[in-house]
């Protein structure tokens, strides 16, 4: 937990980024950037993906510094939360993109006998995981991970605040890892 001072400083410095002080941006990535790089690369599992991603953050932080609200929480965890999200965007938009391409290539994979078999019992663990989730949050994952739709634009379709979004996305895929886990641990 950042002491008091340290806690002001970072707020300081938002303060200044809003202000349009580059060097205060400057600051806050030498603060924080070890801290969101890691926590983009477990998430996007690429070293240059996640360089690429810090950077935006970044871009993000200094576009929107000035949405930072300290009642909400500190500006660490607001860092976080927007390197969380722009890593998780980035998973989404790569996933949609591979599709596409897949889609678009001739001709039929090569697959053998037990590639399939494996396949269709992962798939078959995954609908009925998907199924025994609540439907508010079984429809927003779907839309999300199969739609690629970003958490911005499911509340957006669903009419339903953002924080709503966020909390039954996160709540349905703790469901779903608790409810795989069991099926792998039963097959």
């Amino acid at each position: 937990m950042p002491d008091r001072d340290e806690l002001l400083r970072d707020i300081s410095l938002l303060d200044r980024v809003a202000a349009r002080d580059s060097r205060a941006l400057a600051e806050l990535y030498d603060r924080h950037s070890g801290l969101l790089f890691g926590l983009i690369l477990r998430i996007v599992r690429e070293r240059g993906e996640a360089e690429d991603v810090l950077q935006e953050v970044f871009v993000q932080v200094w576009t929107r510094a000035h949405s930072y609200n300290a009642v909400l929480g500190s500006p660490a965890g607001w860092l976080i939360g927007i390197a969380r999200n722009r890593a998780v965007d980035r998973i989404r938009s790569n996933t949609v993109r591979v599709r596409a391409e897949e889609q678009a290539a001739p001709g039929p994979p090569v697959e053998t006998p037990e590639a399939r078999t494996s396949l269709g019992e992962l798939q078959r663990s995954v609908r009925h995981a998907l199924a025994a989730l609540p439907a508010d949050q079984r429809q927003l994952i779907e839309h999300a991970y199969f739609g690629g739709l970003t958490q911005s634009e499911l509340a957006a379709r669903f009419q339903i605040p953002l924080g709503t979004v966020k909390t039954r996305v996160r709540a349905g895929l703790l469901g779903l890892r608790a409810l795989l886990q069991r099926s792998v641990i039963e097959l």
